[in-house]
């Protein structure tokens, strides 16, 4: 028996090691980052054992419908790694490589595996991948209708990828617990405008590296850390980059439209608030957390997404009535959901919830406190006719419910009264600078909440995030 166990014990030994150690207990050991980042909603989404610093994504469509060129990924270890992950849909991949060295890879379903490493813990390393293919809009597991890539009817071609759809257009690491900066060149035919995240820094009509066979390129920099799902590109034919020079100087921060070519002179009314609306917003959450601001008109979103610094609107949104109150929203979430990251996908109401409510807040602006509370109790009213369940356990198949957006506005609505107007934006304006940059969690919320109205919090949360009862107001 003794012997027995004596040989159990050396097999576990020389099983432990590796990386060619020979079963020397202090070699080092090497293994797989895991395949997923570890959410509690959708476990395939991101990864393990890297951290990205920067995407650069060179990429040029052509008039074809065809896109082409690959994605520079750097990033730093933190395990030792033999071989890591990244996510990606469809596509042909003609070439990758890590330091410049050829590697095996393979694709499981929407895994790009790559193997034939050994990176040390906390070592830099780069990826290149060059690829190719025709995009097509991607099936969300969140939504009921393909988000990702889409093509709008005047030919223009966009990027709307909230909250699983990144990896369908660039290899990444694609959650947000992973973000990164992002510089992004776009190239397409002669006489289209081009247009991505960030502060526009080269724009050519061929010489470009995206370009090549292409007509015009841009390059962007997005220079303060972004989730993967608020990466964009936009062109279309005639489109323009149309600066915004009153808004700029009401709000110190640089705003900018890209617009189709009838609305490049013709800019849609309500606009012309945007640097009224960062002024107001600022004074409630802190300052604009970018240098950066503006809007993307397309055709076939049909809805509004708030992409870093460049914030996408379907034409309909634009001619709507409640126009304005949308950009407000789209934002808002600048600060709540780019800025402050979610760290899991089950916390959405941190994203739309604050964002709904600075539509409240700008009620409260242009018609004073009377319009304000009006507005809270209509809208209390039709949540409760609604019957919206709590926004805190949003369904994993259908993420944006009302009830993340209606009711996760009123639980900050709600909040305010609790604790008051000094207490209530000193919790704003905290957890919007504690987390800049960075991601929280609905427990981050609740103590920076705590900390600035000196009350203990637990139960009011429980009730307006976890119950199904709508507290009376």
């Amino acid at each position: 028996m003794v012997a027995i166990v004596l040989l159990a014990v050396a097999l576990a030994a020389t099983a432990c090691t590796g990386g060619g150690s020979g079963g020397d207990p202090d070699a080092v050991r090497y293994t797989p980052g895991a395949a997923g980042i570890g959410d509690s909603f959708y476990p395939t989404l991101g990864n393990g054992g890297y951290d990205v610093q920067h995407y650069r994504i060179d990429l040029r469509y052509n008039e074809e419908g065809r896109v082409g060129g690959g994605v520079f990924i750097d990033a730093v270890a933190t395990q030792n790694l033999s071989g890591f992950n990244l996510d990606f849909a469809g596509w042909d991949i003609s070439d990758l490589s890590v330091d410049q060295a050829a590697v095996p890879f393979t694709r499981e379903g929407e895994e790009l595996v790559v193997t034939g490493v050994e990176i040390p813990d906390g070592d830099p390393f780069t990826v290149v991948i060059l690829y190719s293919g025709t995009p097509e809009p991607y099936p969300s597991a969140a939504l009921p209708f393909p988000i990702g890539w889409l093509s709008g009817s005047q030919g223009e071609q966009f990027v709307a990828a909230e909250p699983d759809a990144a990896h369908s257009w660039f290899p990444c690491n694609d959650h947000p617990l992973d973000k990164a900066t992002f510089t992004i060149m776009v190239g397409a035919p002669a006489g289209y405008g081009t247009a991505a995240n960030g502060e526009r820094v080269l724009e050519d009509d061929g010489g470009g590296s995206a370009s090549q066979d292409a007509g015009t390129a841009s390059e962007w920099e997005m220079r303060t850390p972004m989730t993967t799902y608020l990466a964009t590109m936009v062109l279309g034919e005639g489109w323009e980059v149309v600066p915004d020079p009153a808004s700029s100087e009401a709000s110190g921060v640089t705003v900018r439209n890209f617009l189709p070519p009838d609305l490049v002179d013709d800019a849609p009314p309500g606009l012309e608030r945007t640097g009224e609306m960062i002024t107001t917003l600022a004074g409630a959450f802190g300052p604009y957390p970018f240098d950066r601001y503006g809007i993307a008109v397309v055709e076939g979103l049909g809805s509004a997404l708030e992409n870093q610094t460049l914030s996408i609107f379907d034409r309909q949104m634009v001619a709507a009535p409640f126009f304005e109150y949308v950009l407000v929203h789209e934002l808002a979430h600048q600060w709540f959901g780019n800025s402050v990251s979610l760290a899991d996908w089950s916390d959405i109401w941190l994203n739309e919830g604050f964002a709904t409510y600075a539509e409240m807040l700008w009620t409260e602006h242009v018609d004073g406190d009377a319009a304000y509370r009006e507005d809270v109790a209509n809208r209390m009213q039709a949540a409760q006719v609604a019957g919206y369940g709590p926004p805190g356990t949003p369904s994993p198949d259908d993420l944006f419910g009302g009830s993340v957006y209606q009711r996760g506005g009123l639980v900050l609505a709600a909040l305010r009264d609790e604790i008051g107007d000094d207490a209530f934006f000193t919790t704003l304006r905290t957890y919007a600078d504690r987390f800049a940059d960075a991601n929280a969690t609905t427990a981050d919320f609740i103590t920076v909440a705590e900390e600035a109205s000196g009350d203990d919090l637990g139960t009011f949360f429980d009730t307006w995030l976890y119950g199904d009862e709508i507290p009376e107001g």
